[in-house]
């Protein structure tokens, strides 16, 4: 539990821990920033703290870690047990909670490739404070250090984690000292402990004291990729290391900044450095600098663990995914998607240059993730675990409130940046959209030409074909009726195998397939039809699925050479007389499609055993 405690520290809080290096100040600069008087430092540091209470430790740690699917986090196993089994989509109220999860699911995306870049860029701004001559160094040593984060990734997120959690368990004890000295020197900041001061401090500014929520959001990031990256490591190693280090550390860190900021306001433009003493400023960038790359690393496991569940529950194209644990079967790599956030958060940084510029863009992608899934875990709260509305109304309309609040303000920052993450996230959206209604208009498609298999029978009992010997596995995405691929193997070659199997792979709404994975029975006429379950963090292994098969049908053990796999390779094209919208879904899903990987190496077919059979289908 420690060991785990500690890597959840290196992997889950890195991005939260690093908030104090240029949150705070963004409430007291720029175009919307308030002036740094001493009832304005003690009001803004009393919504950071309350902030970290009501919005982690009670909506993410408290309540929304208990809204696990069978250990698994994040927006994606929230719409898993909405739908209840229903993700694909069916029906007019599961289709608008989807396509809700989905923009959710996207704006993490545009996290995820914005984190890295803000957390390191202002941790490399230490530099210019210690020696202003290294400032046009910032920006070159940033892109370094982010190009070697995203090469150490194939090493896997566990020992990326057991590496980088020494490095936080120092750096929160850094932010703690600090900020306990600044406090030992000015206790007067203790009143920012009363919520009090929050609300006067609303009073006193009124609509500049809101936009500044543009600001105060910044303590939370990371925070939804605690609940994404929780089936990493578990609930209770990140509770622990929550409450035991992580949130002191943070509350010492924001009220030592305020302590300072009351006797030195001019100091507002860097006051987390500013606490730093001179013999120290060099080894804190250094120490800072690690933790950032901490930080950015809890953004992409959430994105590869987004990812992976996305493409199981067929709101994603296939993509390579590599264990990286043989204990933990959260553990994951990607290697496309990791190189495609290597290079847009290298982008990012050479195109704003400055953190400060980047923190405005960074609030408005935290906000809307954090409001999609406060509606969702409503919507869960409801319809599966039946609490009565005035419950539901009571928390998920509270923190709904405040994550409105916070999204408003930052909405406000959308010129300034706000642009970004809402076009990588849009960009991310359409693609899972037009994959999501791409598959919905293929499956509706092979409904409406499926052949039942009684006919199938019936046509094999009267009018015997050819048999070979060996195995032929069919395999379809329906668990009744004939496969399509089957037909045309029959129309083209007029022969089948003395054992045709239809093997269909569900995907569940569940992390992990529970208890028997595989079904089989015999439909008579040499047919069987085998169903292979799996969860959404789990790959699809179809020869080893075959093999508990043949046992079920008391079949010999399957000889590698006697049996083929028959796919089918569809060119989709929209129909005739479709409207504009219709065949631009359809192109882009014909696209994915074509460049998705490759079926044979996904689901572990041996190559050289495979059949591939084409058709023109029109959708």
């Amino acid at each position: 539990m420690a060991m785990l405690a500690l890597a959840a520290l290196g992997v889950v809080f890195g991005d939260l821990g690093t908030s104090p290096l240029y949150a705070l100040q963004e409430a007291f600069n720029g175009d919307h920033g308030v002036r740094p008087t001493p009832d304005n430092v003690i009001g803004v540091v009393s919504l950071f703290l309350w902030s970290l209470i009501l919005m982690v430790s009670i909506k993410y740690v408290l309540v929304l870690m208990r809204a696990d699917n069978r250990g698994e986090g994040g927006i994606l196993a929230l719409l898993a047990q909405i739908t209840g089994g229903r993700a694909d989509g069916r029906g007019r109220a599961a289709w608008g909670w989807v396509l809700l999860g989905l923009a959710g699911a996207a704006m993490l995306y545009g996290d995820g490739v914005i984190t890295p870049a803000v957390s390191v860029l202002s941790a490399m701004e230490g530099l210019q404070v210690a020696t202003p001559a290294l400032a046009a160094y910032v920006v070159p040593a940033t892109v370094v250090i982010l190009a070697l984060l995203f090469m150490v990734q194939p090493f896997g997120s566990g020992r990326v984690g057991v590496a980088f959690g020494p490095v936080l368990a120092a750096w929160f004890a850094a932010i703690a000292a600090l900020g306990l000295a600044q406090l030992w020197r000015n206790p007067a900041i203790l009143q920012a402990a009363n919520p009090w001061h929050g609300i006067a401090y609303f009073q006193r500014n009124g609509f500049a004291g809101f936009v500044s929520l543009g600001a105060v959001v910044l303590c939370l990031t990371g925070a939804e990729a605690l609940y994404a990256d929780m089936g990493h490591f578990g609930a209770r190693p990140i509770r622990l290391a929550w409450y035991g280090l992580a949130l002191p550390s943070l509350i010492l860190s924001y009220v030592g900044q305020g302590a300072l900021l009351l006797a030195h306001p001019q100091l507002s433009g860097r006051p987390f450095y500013s606490m730093v003493p001179e013999w120290g400023l060099y080894p804190m960038v250094a120490l800072s600098t690690l933790a950032t790359i901490v930080a950015s690393q809890a953004l992409i496991t959430a994105v590869f663990s987004l990812t992976h569940q996305s493409v199981q529950l067929g709101f994603f194209p296939r993509v390579k995914v590599l264990h990286t644990s043989g204990s933990h079967k959260g553990q994951i790599y990607l290697p496309l998607l990791n190189w495609v956030l290597m290079l847009a958060t290298i982008a990012v940084v050479l195109g704003f240059r400055e953190s400060g510029k980047l923190a405005a863009a960074f609030g408005l992608a935290v906000s809307t993730t954090m409001a999609i899934t406060t509606v969702l875990f409503a919507v869960l709260a409801r319809r599966r675990w039946h609490w009565p509305w005035w419950a539901v109304a009571l928390v998920a309309g509270g923190l709904f409130a405040i994550d409105l609040a916070f999204w408003l303000a930052n909405v406000l920052k959308f010129l300034d940046g706000g642009w970004l993450p809402l076009l990588l996230g849009l960009a991310v959206f359409a693609m899972m959209g037009c994959w999501f209604g791409g598959r919905r208009l293929q499956r509706h498609e092979s409904r409406g030409r499926q052949l039942p298999v009684e006919a199938l029978l019936s046509s094999l009992e009267t009018n015997p074909l050819m048999r070979i010997p060996g195995v032929g596995v069919f395999l379809s995405e329906s668990a009744d009726g004939t496969p399509s691929v089957l037909l045309h193997h029959l129309k083209h070659n007029q022969a089948l195998h003395e054992t045709a199997v239809l093997l269909t792979l569900q995907m569940l709404d569940v992390p992990r397939a529970a208890g028997e994975r595989v079904s089989a029975q015999w439909l008579g006429q040499g047919v069987a039809r085998v169903a292979a379950s799996y969860g959404y963090m789990e790959e699809p292994d179809v020869p080893e699925a075959m093999a508990r098969a043949a046992e079920l049908l008391r079949l010999p053990p399957l000889e590698p050479l006697s049996t083929s796999y028959y796919l089918g390779r569809q060119t989709l094209v929209a129909a005739p007389g479709s409207g504009g919208f219709k065949r631009w879904l359809v192109g882009v899903f014909a696209f994915l499609r074509q460049n998705e990987r490759s079926a044979t190496l996904y689901f572990g077919l041996p190559p050289n055993r495979v059949v591939e059979l084409g058709a023109r289908i029109e959708l």
